[in-house]
């Protein structure tokens, strides 16, 4: 099991490429997303131990140099996440949906964290980027009291950095709906 998660956001593609040769280098850290995101941006999310997770983006972020956006070191992450980042999440049941989206993906990994934290929901999704016009959003699921809790926490998050867009609870989601997320 991995305690952290760490991850490094560029404008650059060449830069972001070769910071993560460098991370990755740097200390015994895996790949959870390695890849260019909209509008013409790279991140690189790794994971692993805290130690060599600090390690690594602190190396990411100074070769980063000018082409560096933003970056973040979560320990203790909740081990829904990484499921949830590679859209290879399958919930026990289907409850409340529950939906956030911010400008930021770093922001929005540490809100889906606080999110899943803050409840007994499940991790659906967490896109990042990638046809989103550089924006992330997070589904999850669970009981309406819990999605709604988990709702507060990871927009809590959002608005201090003051890059949340929306967030929404729909209590009873349509069949249609589930079927069209999955």
């Amino acid at each position: 099991m991995y305690s952290a998660i760490g991850m490094i956001e560029l404008t650059s593609i060449a830069r972001g490429i070769y910071a993560t040769d460098l991370m990755l280098k740097t200390a015994y850290v895996e790949v959870v997303s390695a890849t260019p995101v909209c509008p013409g941006k790279y991140i690189a999310i790794i994971k692993g131990d805290v130690g060599a997770v600090e390690s690594s983006i602190s190396v990411g972020v100074e070769n980063a140099g000018e082409y560096l956006v933003d970056s973040f070191i979560l320990a203790n992450v909740h081990q829904g996440v990484f499921p949830a980042i590679t859209a290879t999440s399958m919930p026990d049941a289907i409850g409340a949906l529950g939906i956030m989206e911010c400008f930021s993906l770093a922001s929005m990994i540490i809100a889906a964290d606080a999110a899943l934290k803050a409840a007994d929901v499940q991790a659906l999704e967490l896109r990042l980027g990638s046809g989103l016009g550089g924006k992330a959003y997070f589904t999850f699921t669970g009981d309406v009291g819990a999605v709604e809790a988990s709702i507060e926490a990871g927009k809590a998050i959002a608005i201090e950095k003051g890059l949340l867009v929306d967030v929404e609870v729909i209590p009873s989601p349509s069949e249609k709906l589930w079927e069209s997320l999955f």
